[in-house]
């Protein structure tokens, strides 16, 4: 007997095994997937769609996809290239699922069990016994997918996967991702799954994730007052990479930051320069800090953003009490521990605040902290 192409799939992240129960639950009528590519959205959820039209589940998997250029930002419909629209969205199957299944049975589905459609014409449609999935919502207008849903008929189920992270990071305003995803929470019979860095399980996504930042933070516009802190460091540090300097000192004003422990600006250094900024013993940022009469930190760029807050939070001590950072929708998401979440948000959430700020002019991405129970070999570690 023939393994499925469904017993293929293998989670291998926290996310991932969240999105494969979720799409097992028939109890949720409304899936959404949300995170950063290379996290397996694609691939789970064609995957599911196809096992269920191979195994007779549902009657078509419906497949809504935008096809756009990426240089040009043009839409390609099917109105204009026929050919060239069908022709990129097979592809974008077969790269995605061609190593677990035969393309030569998924091809001979499509346009019969298999319906590829163009999101501009929904107008008249219903889409009946259906699994329904609407892929990249990001590139997509909110009104065309509410028109893609609205197709959703009887003993359908549809499935929405987009990255808010990307457009978070390219600092998109109204992002149809985020805004579906934010009405799937509150949604009857909806459930959404959030993935995040740690879901990414493509080398490549990473890599260009990273990328993203490094690109995003050299290019930021820095002020004279970041300006004349960069410059002196890298006067102190001629050998170190830095990419870019914030200056956290008027958030730390705003909201009221007494600690000792936060410092007046943050530096970012290129991955593997952060012992050149800091010197051996610290003397280099010593002397930077005695020059500038300003309390300095660096951190290293890389996909860890604990070290963001460990660098950054009022309270010394609470990143040994935090189990992730990582992105949640369009947001940072830290998850602390419940019985120190008190220091970790502050009075009248003013260090929850604060982090916001500096991230959102750091990045463009704002702080979200949600407390989780802490595990029982903790537990009775502390107790």
């Amino acid at each position: 007997m023939s393994i499925s192409i469904w017993d293929k799939i293998k989670p291998l992240t926290p996310g991932q095994e969240e999105m494969y129960n979720a799409l097992n639950d028939k109890n949720y009528e409304v899936l959404g997937f949300f995170g950063p590519t290379g996290t397996g959205k694609s691939l789970f959820s064609l995957a599911y769609g196809i096992h269920n039209v191979l195994t007779n589940g549902y009657k078509r998997f419906i497949i809504i996809k935008p096809v756009v250029d990426i240089t040009t930002g043009e839409e390609i419909t099917i109105a204009k290239s026929p050919e060239a629209f069908m022709g990129i969205v097979k592809s974008y199957m077969q790269d995605v699922i061609g190593v677990i299944v035969d393309w030569n049975q998924v091809e001979g589905l499509i346009g019969s069990k298999i319906v590829i459609v163009d999101p501009h014409y929904l107008r008249g449609r219903t889409f009946d016994d259906s699994i329904v999935f609407i892929d990249d919502i990001q590139l997509m207008k909110s009104e065309t997918i509410i028109e893609a849903i609205v197709r959703v008929g009887r003993n359908s189920r549809l499935i929405v996967a987009g990255d808010p992270v990307f457009q978070a990071l390219r600092e998109v305003q109204s992002d149809p991702a985020a805004l579906i995803r934010e009405v799937l929470l509150s949604e009857e019979k909806s459930r959404v799954v959030d993935l995040g860095i740690k879901d990414i399980v493509r080398e490549g996504a990473k890599r260009g994730l990273r990328f993203l930042l490094e690109y995003k933070l050299r290019s930021r516009a820095m002020s004279d007052e970041e300006k004349k802190i960069f410059d002196i460091i890298k006067a102190k540090a001629p050998d170190a990479d830095i990419i870019t300097v914030v200056d956290v000192a008027q958030y730390k004003q705003k909201y009221e930051i007494s600690s000792e422990h936060v410092p007046d600006a943050l530096i970012i250094a290129k991955q593997g320069h952060l012992g050149r900024v800091v010197g051996k013993g610290g003397e280099r940022i010593n002397s930077a800090e005695k020059e500038l009469n300003k309390k300095l930190r660096a951190v290293e760029l890389n996909l860890d953003f604990k070290e963001f807050v460990r660098a950054l939070h009022p309270t010394a001590w609470i990143w040994k009490h935090i189990d992730e950072v990582d992105f949640a929708g369009p947001n940072l998401q830290i998850k602390i521990y419940e019985d120190v979440v008190g220091a970790a948000v502050g009075q009248k959430g003013s260090y929850v605040r604060f982090l916001d700020a500096v991230m959102r002019k750091l990045i463009g991405v704002g702080v979200r902290i949600i407390a989780i129970e802490r595990p029982k070999q903790e537990k009775k570690r502390r107790g």
